[in-house]
C-alpha cells in the first residue's frame, strides 16, 4: 500500500506541476525530491492503493454490500441501484478502475500480486460486459428478489444491526427509499415488456406470493415489526415508543402500499405479458450472446453451453454406476429407477417433523468439528449457527444456502436449512448438504477468505461462482476421509448431490441454450435423480430465475478434483491432504485458471 505521506508528496507535486508561477531555487529542489518520491512508488504500492479506493467507492456505490460484511457506515442509505443513472455511474465506476489497472507496468509483480492484478482487472471487464446486457428490465425473479432481500433486512434477524437508536433510524432510513427501488423495478419491466424481454410466466407467479406474504392487515403482524417487538433493553422507554410510532407510520404509510403496487402491477399488468412458449435467456433478444456471458461470469471458463452440456451427461452416467454399487451394497433388488423410487418415498427416509430434521442438522456438527482436523490446518475464527428458512420464501428456496458473518463477528453465520415439504428433504440427504453449506464447505471458504489479512478487500469479499460452489461441492466429497458415509445411504445422498449438479449442467443448458421446456427439464430430473415434486420443480424453475449459476458447482468441483489427483499422483508419499487443502484455501476465491496455476507450481516446488 502506499504510504499516506507519498500520496500526500504525489499530490503536491500534481498542484506545484500545474502551477504558472515561477519556482524559486528551494521550490525547484522540493519538486526534484516530490519527483524522486513519486517514481519510487511501485507498481504494487501503487496496484493497492487503487484496490484500497476501488473498494471505498464500491462500498458507496453499494451500500448493502456494506452492510452484508459488517460495514456500518452506510447502514442508512439505499441507492435507487436499478435506474438509468445509477447504471451508468456504474458503468463509468468500472471504466474507470479498469484504465486506472491498465496503465501500470505489472511486469515485475510478484505471484500473489499478478494474482491479484489479474483478477481485479478480469472483474472489472466482466463487471462491464454484464452491464451490456438488460438485466435491470427483469429485476424480479422468485429466487432473489428485491421484496424478499428487503423483508429480510428489516426482519432483525439478518444483516441490518438493530442493537441502538441508531440502528433504528438507520433502517428507517432505508425503509423510506423502497417505494422509489419498487417504482423503478416497475418502470423497468415496462420497458422490458416493451422490447420483448420479461421474465417466463411461472416465475412471476411464484413471487406473487411471496410479495403477497408481507400484505398484512395489522402493521404489528408485518416482518418489518419485529425489531420493535423486541426492542433492545439499553434504549429508553421515550425513544422506544418514538421509534414505535416512526416504524407504525413507516410500515403503514410507506412500506406496505409499496408492496402492495408492485404486487398489484405484477398480477395485473406485467403478468399477462410474461413467457409461456419459452424459458430461457437463450430465447430473448440477444440471448445467445447473453447466456455465453454468463457462463463465463459463472465458471470462470471459456467452455461453450454444448461443451458443458456434453460434460453433463458424461457426469450422469459415471454417477449412475456408482449407484448401481450401492444397490448391491444394499441388497437392492430392483431397477436403478425403483432403486430412486425407493430412496425417495421410502418412509424411513422422511423426516417426522420440521424439528426433527433441523435438530438432526445441529447434532452433526459435533462430529463433523471433532474430524475436520483431520484434512485442514487452517480454520475460520468466525462460528456458524444452522436456522431455518424463513416460511415467506421457503416454497422457493434452495435445499440450503450460506450467509457469512460479518469480518467484527459480531453475529455468526447462518447456514439456512430448508424445512419445507419434509418429504422432498431426505435424511441421507443430510451429511452431503451439511459439509457443503457448514464445514468444510462455504464457512471454511468464506470465513477464511474474510480472514486473511494480506488480501486487498476487494478479494476479501469477492466471490468467484466456480471456486466458491466448486469448492463446497469439493467439500461434499470429504465425508470419504471424515468418515461420514459409512452408512451407504448416506452416501448414497453424497452420490445424488454429486448427481443434481450434473443433471443441473444438462438442464441448465437445455434451458438457456437449447430450448427446452419448463416439462422437459422436470422430466429429465425425474428420469435421472431421486427427487419429489416439490424440488424438481423449485430446482427448474431456479434454472430459469439464475441462468449459468448452477453451472458452476460442478465445473469447478471438477476442476479441484482433478488438481487433487495430479498433487496425489506427482507428489506420491510428499502428498499431505491439509498442505493441499491450505494451498486451495489460502488466497481466497480465484477464478479457476488462476487456480490451477497456483496449485501447479507448489507441486513443482513440493517436488523439489
Amino acid at each position: 500500500m502506499i504510504k499516506p505521506t507519498l500520496i500526500a508528496l504525489t499530490i503536491t507535486a500534481l498542484l506545484t506541476a500545474c502551477s504558472d508561477n515561477p519556482k524559486t531555487g528551494s521550490q525547484q529542489n522540493t519538486a526534484d525530491r516530490e519527483r524522486v518520491a513519486i517514481t519510487q512508488v511501485s507498481p504494487s504500492e501503487k496496484l493497492e492503493q487503487i484496490y484500497t479506493d476501488f473498494f471505498q467507492q464500491q462500498l458507496q456505490l453499494d451500500p448493502l454490500l456494506a452492510t452484508y460484511i459488517g460495514r456500518n457506515d452506510y447502514n442508512d442509505q439505499l441507492p435507487n441501484f436499478l435506474s438509468p443513472d445509477y447504471l451508468k455511474q456504474l458503468r463509468a465506476f468500472e471504466q474507470s478502475y479498469l484504465d486506472k489497472v491498465n496503465a501500470i507496468d505489472v511486469s515485475g509483480l510478484t505471484d500473489s500480486a499478478l494474482m491479484s492484478y489479474k483478477i481485479f482487472k478480469r472483474d472489472r471487464e466482466m463487471a462491464l460486459r454484464g452491464l451490456s446486457f438488460p438485466e435491470h428490465l427483469i429485476p424480479i425473479n422468485q429466487f432473489y428478489n428485491i421484496a424478499s432481500q428487503f423483508a429480510m433486512l428489516g426482519s432483525g434477524t439478518s444483516a441490518q444491526p438493530f442493537n441502538s437508536v441508531e440502528d433504528y433510524k438507520n433502517w428507517a432510513a432505508r425503509m423510506q427509499r423502497i417505494p422509489v427501488i419498487f417504482q423503478q423495478a416497475r418502470e423497468n419491466m415496462r420497458k422490458g415488456v416493451d422490447q420483448g424481454i420479461v421474465q417466463p410466466r411461472v416465475l412471476i407467479e411464484k413471487a406473487i406470493p411471496q410479495i403477497e406474504a408481507h400484505l398484512v392487515d395489522n402493521v404489528e403482524d408485518s416482518i418489518f415489526w419485529r425489531p420493535i417487538s423486541s426492542m433492545p433493553d439499553a434504549i429508553s422507554a421515550t425513544e422506544q415508543r418514538a421509534l414505535k410510532e416512526q416504524y407504525r407510520d413507516l410500515i403503514s404509510n410507506t412500506v406496505l402500499p409499496a408492496y402492495q403496487q408492485l404486487r398489484d402491477y405484477l398480477a395485473n399488468d406485467y403478468l399477462p405479458h410474461t413467457r409461456t412458449d419459452s424459458f430461457g435467456i437463450g430465447q430473448l433478444p440477444g440471448g445467445r450472446e447473453w447466456y455465453q456471458y454468463r457462463i463465463e461470469a459463472n465458471t470462470s471458463t471459456t467452455l461453450t453451453a454444448d461443451e458443458i452440456h456434453r460434460i453433463g451427461k458424461s457426469e450422469v452416467a459415471r454417477i449412475h454406476d456408482e449407484m448401481r454399487d450401492i444397490m448391491e451394497q444394499t441388497d437392492f433388488d430392483g431397477s436403478l429407477a425403483e432403486f430412486f423410487d425407493f430412496m425417495t418415498n421410502d418412509p424411513q427416509f422422511i423426516y417426522p417433523s420440521r424439528d426433527a430434521m433441523l435438530d438432526d442438522y445441529r447434532a452433526l456438527r459435533s462430529t463433523v468439528d471433532e474430524r475436520v482436523p483431520r484434512l485442514f490446518d487452517v480454520f475460520p475464527q468466525a462460528d456458524y449457527e444452522v436456522r431455518k428458512v424463513e416460511a415467506f420464501r421457503e416454497q422457493s428456496a434452495s435445499s440450503g444456502s450460506y450467509q457469512a458473518a460479518p469480518t467484527d463477528n459480531s453475529r455468526p453465520a447462518v447456514f439456512y436449512l430448508n424445512t419445507y415439504d419434509l418429504a422432498s428433504r431426505p435424511t441421507w440427504a443430510k451429511t452431503a448438504l451439511f459439509l457443503h453449506e457448514a464445514a468444510p464447505g462455504h464457512h471454511f471458504q468464506i470465513s477464511i477468505q474474510q480472514e486473511l489479512d494480506d488480501l486487498p478487500e476487494f478479494r476479501k469479499f469477492g466471490r468467484e461462482t466456480a471456486y466458491t460452489e466448486g469448492w463446497g461441492l469439493y467439500a461434499e466429497s470429504l465425508g470419504h476421509d471424515l468418515g461420514l458415509y459409512d452408512d451407504p445411504y448416506q452416501y448414497f445422498g453424497a452420490l445424488a448431490a454429486e448427481l443434481w449438479r450434473s443433471i443441473r449442467l444438462v438442464t441448465d443448458t437445455g434451458i438457456h441454450s437449447k430450448g427446452w421446456s419448463r416439462q422437459q427439464v422436470l422430466d429429465y430430473m425425474y428420469d435421472n435423480a431421486p427427487v419429489a415434486e416439490a424440488r424438481a420443480v423449485s430446482e427448474a424453475e431456479r434454472f430459469m430465475a439464475l441462468p449459468g449459476q448452477a453451472l458452476a458447482y460442478k465445473i469447478g468441483q471438477l476442476k479441484i478434483a482433478e488438481l487433487r489427483r495430479e498433487a496425489e499422483k506427482k507428489l506420491g508419499d510428499k502428498f499431505d491432504i491439509k498442505a493441499f487443502h491450505r494451498v486451495v484455501l489460502e488466497d481466497g476465491a480465484v477464478p479457476l485458471i488462476l487456480l490451477e496455476q497456483k496449485v501447479k507450481r507448489w507441486i513443482i516446488e513440493r517436488r523439489s
